[in-house]
């Protein structure tokens, strides 16, 4: 595996650069191999269920009361805990241990999914998907540590860790056309039903195979920094909602938002002061890191959101089912597949920052192109070519940023930014669909198929540009010259035969361990 496919793979699955270097094994014995069946198990199916019940949504509002401005909830409750949690809840699982943490977070995802199935009114309904999110929060951090130090260093590990990253950005796709399936096949309930059997199985054989994993020096646990952010993204959600039904003028929209941005103010003052912060402040100072980061923010927030906007145009304005819908996506599951192919590749020639800029501007004209979408299906042709293309410059900007947002750091600076960049996925996920379906609801001037389709197109609109505007960023503030020095290590590692820098042992203490290459600043 070259450096950068080695360098994707594990950015791409938002592993924490970990554990101490080891000798890895020549072949995964059967325990390791029923140890990374488990963990990838659990960690595609947490991956799904920020997607499965995208394309049920309105049939989930008719079947229990919901209203078209507040279907977006049933998918935003899940993902903003599930954000706003994953830092704690990894500090947490270095506390207590990673496979307590993990097992126990799968406890509460099964129960959950259960009462979610059998739930018979909105209040039951969002209460499970909160439920779930926390669930998510503890499980990801927690399962990615326990891969992580289950494979020493080398190609096992590098494996692992690029299969894990594949199932994690296919997961998302996958949970669209699933939860098409399911829905239409058998019941929305289903959506939910179907992750108790997983669960099960992982919970039952899990505690045989997996052992137990906390790092040598236990961190503090940043309580108030984790209370601020989590209560600040709750505000500026609801805020977003609160906007697109009442308007953006709104007291409530306003009176949220402004106590959603003092929060994260007092977050940022607390990050300054605690010795063991959720964000570092001084890792996110570095211009590859916060501008790369932003980067990925945009990415997830519009490709997500997008999924929700295109479910709505599907169901509500061309009348598709729930299983017509889903499959719709499958065609944007095959665009993320082969960006995620190739994205390796195109930065290894050209460099993320590269990389970057074209995957922002492929994924920006055909969002833009989804403008000419009518109110008939002889336009389903438009939209399977954009969202095809789309995807595959959405994953173009994911696997970019990763590389970026991690590159160009000390070995003790890892773990920090690949938390981070976690994070940001997390936060963009969340954000995504609260936006957009606030743009799409205020720019509705009426009912009807119609009116749903000119606030869609609206929304289409200020997604594009918001893609734009990322690449913009990448354009501006992300030093072309730097890309340089990751071409010159891609060809370094090729004459040396493909040996990765970033996989070697441990130098011996008081020697000094080679920086990895810059690849954006």
């Amino acid at each position: 595996m070259s450096v950068t496919d080695a360098e994707a793979a594990g950015a791409v699955s938002g592993t924490a650069a970990g554990t101490a270097a080891g000798t890895a094994p020549a072949a995964l014995t059967p325990r390791l191999r029923l140890v990374l069946v488990l963990l990838l198990a659990a960690q595609f199916m947490l991956a799904v269920d920020f997607s499965i019940l995208n394309v049920a949504l309105p049939v989930i509002g008719e079947g229990l009361g919901f209203s078209l401005s507040h279907l977006q909830w049933i998918a935003t409750s899940f993902a903003l805990c599930a954000a706003g949690f994953t830092l704690l809840f990894g500090r947490v699982a270095d506390l207590f241990g990673r496979r307590r943490l993990f097992l126990g977070g799968l406890v509460v995802l099964g129960v959950a999914s259960l009462v979610g199935g059998l739930a018979q009114n909105p209040e039951v309904l969002i209460a499970a998907r909160v439920l779930q999110g926390l669930a998510t929060a503890a499980v990801t951090p927690a399962g990615l540590s326990l891969l992580t130090t289950s494979f020493p260093e080398g190609p096992l590990r590098e494996k692992a860790l690029g299969l894990n990253g594949a199932l994690m950005s296919a997961g998302f796709t996958t949970g669209a056309v699933l939860g098409g399936l399911l829905t239409d096949l058998l019941s929305w309930r289903w959506a939910f039903f179907i992750n108790v059997p997983v669960a099960l199985a992982v919970l039952v054989i899990a505690p045989t195979v997996i052992k137990e994993s906390r790092p040598d020096e236990r961190p503090k646990l940043d309580l108030p920094g984790a209370v601020s952010v989590t209560l600040g993204l709750l505000a500026i959600v609801f805020g977003l909602t609160q906007a697109g039904e009442k308007g953006w003028g709104s007291a409530e929209a306003l009176l949220s938002l402004t106590a959603g941005a003092a929060l994260l103010l007092v977050f940022h003052t607390v990050e300054r002061k605690v010795s063991a912060p959720l964000v570092p402040l001084g890792v996110l100072g570095k211009r590859s890191v916060a501008w790369g980061n932003i980067a990925g923010l945009i990415a997830f927030l519009t490709e997500t959101s997008l999924v929700f906007l295109l479910t709505l145009y599907l169901q509500e304005v061309l009348g598709f089912s729930p299983l017509a819908a889903g499959l719709s996506f499958g065609v944007l599951g095959i665009g993320t597949v082969v960006g995620g192919t190739i994205a390796p590749k195109v930065i290894g020639r050209t460099g993320s920052r590269s990389t970057l800029i074209t995957g922002g501007i492929l994924q920006t004209v055909f969002t833009a192109a989804l403008l000419g979408l009518g109110d008939d299906r002889s336009w389903m042709w438009l939209l399977l070519i954009g969202t095809f293309a789309g995807g595959v410059g959405n994953m173009l900007v994911i696997v970019g940023f990763m590389v970026t947002a991690t590159s160009g750091l000390a070995d003790h600076e890892q773990g920090l930014a690949t938390g981070l960049a976690t994070m940001t996925q997390q936060v963009g996920i969340t954000m995504g669909t609260p936006i957009m379906s606030a743009v799409a609801t205020a720019a509705m001037t009426g009912a009807g198929a119609t009116a749903i389709l000119g606030g869609l197109k609206v929304a289409i609109a200020v997604n594009a540009a918001i893609v734009l505007l990322g690449t913009l960023t990448s354009v501006l503030f992300l030093r072309a010259r730097s890309s340089t020095g990751l071409r010159r290590a891609v060809r370094a590692s090729r004459t040396r035969g493909g040996a990765s820098p970033w996989n070697r042992e441990a130098p011996p203490r008081g020697r000094a361990t080679p920086a990895p290459p810059v690849s954006a600043q």
